[in-house]
């Protein structure tokens, strides 16, 4: 079985940096995909998908040192799915690419960076961490 994502996108916002208890690093950020299309009339129309993003440990850091809103990223994960109950007691469901590797996009020309992450996730990569103030669509 496979669970890949790959995708090329603009940061919707600067990356949240936080730490879980046991002191490792998680960093949050918004990642915007678009396309571009013809509709029935013959119109360009152009769709933009957003991406929650999460990156894990020394990752994380790199990611929250490094990246910001607007810049461009190539990113490269998994997707996860997680459910919890709000302070409501309302079920919320979230889908989001934990990432194992990032690079930095730049023009043509100038060199880019990229980060992989090194090892296994932390055991809290599958641990929900996020309330429903955190989901910003």
């Amino acid at each position: 079985m496979v669970n890949k994502v790959i995708l090329i996108g603009r940061l919707g916002r600067d990356p949240e940096m936080r730490y879980t208890p046991a002191g490792t690093a998680v960093c949050n950020f918004s990642l915007a995909t678009d396309e571009g299309f013809r509709d029935k009339s013959g119109e360009m129309q152009r769709r933009t998908e957003w991406h929650r993003i999460v990156a894990w440990a020394k990752l994380a850091e790199q990611c929250s040192k490094l990246l910001s809103k607007g810049k461009m990223a190539y990113v490269e994960g998994r997707l996860q799915t997680r459910e919890w109950d709000d302070r409501d007691g309302n079920k919320r469901r979230t889908t989001e690419i934990v990432i194992q590797r990032m690079r930095i996009l730049t023009p043509r020309g100038e060199p880019g960076l990229e980060i992989a992450a090194e090892g296994p996730e932390p055991p809290e990569a599958t641990a929900p961490d996020i309330t429903d103030e955190d989901v910003p669509f």
